[in-house]
């Protein structure tokens, strides 16, 4: 049996303020051909998942907090307990805006490395209204910081 245990895995940290552990994929022990799946943590005050997209359908499964998601050219408030679906090559964001830390569980399929973990860790995410579409009227602003050496 292998199991992936969340105190046991560091995860990586982001420059838009939030930690992904990877439960199933990466460097996780499980790995599966159809889908990978893990866990974020957003920071307080406006950790986020900025504005991609990726080729594989995913799911957001909000475990606590309250967040901004944009998805496409629709915005809303998501909260605990709620799920939100992802087409494939739709350009989406989250963005924590509450005062506690935002936890998800993002399930994609199929599984493989997704482009906008390493381009925000370079500094190269397409900027929303630039080089990917517009975000959402009255978004919270896409995190595109490179990060500091």
């Amino acid at each position: 049996m292998i199991i992936a245990d969340l105190a046991d895995i560091a995860g990586r940290t982001y420059p838009a303020r939030r930690r992904t552990q990877n439960l199933v994929g990466g460097p996780s022990p499980i790995q599966a051909s159809n889908f990978s799946m893990g866990n974020v943590t957003l920071d307080p005050d406006g950790g986020q998942v900025p504005w991609h997209n990726q080729r594989q359908e995913e799911i957001y499964f909000i475990v606590e907090g309250t967040g901004e998601m944009c998805l496409g050219e629709e915005r809303t408030v998501v909260r605990s307990g709620q799920a939100v679906y992802i087409p494939p090559q739709v350009f989406h964001q989250l963005t924590n805006i509450g005062s506690t830390p935002l936890r998800m569980i993002y399930c994609y399929g199929p599984a493989g490395d997704v482009a906008h973990w390493r381009q925000e860790l370079d500094g190269t995410l397409p900027k929303a209204g630039v080089e990917a579409p517009s975000l959402p009227p009255g978004a919270q602003p896409q995190c595109t910081e490179r990060p500091k050496p």
